[in-house]
């Protein structure tokens, strides 16, 4: 299926891979989401939406065994504290659902912090934009993909 964030990787040219797996509504965890697309959860990033205090809603993109750690992510976004968003928020500020949340072609450009282990691998998974579907594409290339239309990017560490 094509998504927004598959659209606009197609668009910049970025090679990617789209992978489907078959969603248990029930169990949205990254770490299922690894095993079933057959990844180890630390490469599965798995991007959350969090507000701060100071300077507003921001997206975290950290390993799908990890879980964030908010007092670093305030203080990269020059807040005092952040917190989650809550789940109702989620769809209208990004346009996105739960399990299918991602920072490529969201509903409006907020600062992505992306973890800095992505790095590490030679391809990433990432949410499509849809539940039960994920894109597997280079750290490098998601993270230049997210700087030129998201605007500001951090790796937290």
């Amino acid at each position: 299926m094509k998504t927004n964030a598959a659209r606009l990787l197609e668009e910049l040219k970025v090679p990617f891979e789209l992978r489907d797996y078959e969603v248990d509504p029930e169990d949205l965890s990254a770490e299922t989401v690894a095993r079933k697309v057959g990844l180890p959860a630390e490469q599965v990033f798995k991007t959350l939406v969090a507000r701060g205090d100071r300077n507003g809603v921001c997206m975290a993109v950290i390993p799908g065994n990890t879980e964030l750690n908010l007092k670093a992510l305030a203080k990269l976004a020059g807040d005092r504290k952040t917190e989650l968003v809550s789940l109702k928020e989620v769809l209208p500020l990004t346009g996105y659902i739960r399990g299918g949340v991602t920072a490529l072609a969201c509903r409006k450009a907020y600062p992505v912090y992306i973890d800095e282990t992505a790095i590490l691998f030679d391809f990433i998974a990432i949410s499509a934009g849809v539940r039960g579907t994920q894109i597997l594409l280079n750290p490098g290339d998601y993270i230049r993909v997210v700087q030129a239309t998201e605007g500001e990017i951090a790796t937290p560490r």
